[in-house]
């Protein structure tokens, strides 16, 4: 569901084409460290408009869209 809108936050980030962007694409494969991570989620916050707290491990582009989905409800 928030899958776009995390793919192209990732794109602009990394320089990625948002094709090659799938979601069991790992954050690490696409040069995301954990300085990255952050930037990245407050980024994903402005742009969908709701707070991301991550409270639990985060690997790939669809583990963070289904973290995002269950906090939304």
């Amino acid at each position: 569901m928030y899958f776009e809108a995390i793919a192209k936050i990732v794109a602009e980030r990394t320089g990625c084409e948002i094709a090659n962007i799938q979601p069991e694409s790992k954050f690490s494969e696409l040069g995301i460290d954990s300085l990255d991570t952050v930037e990245l989620l407050m980024n994903l916050e402005d742009e969908i408009g709701i707070e991301i707290e991550l409270d639990q491990k985060v690997e790939t582009i669809g583990d963070l869209d289904r973290l995002i989905q269950s906090k939304k409800g």
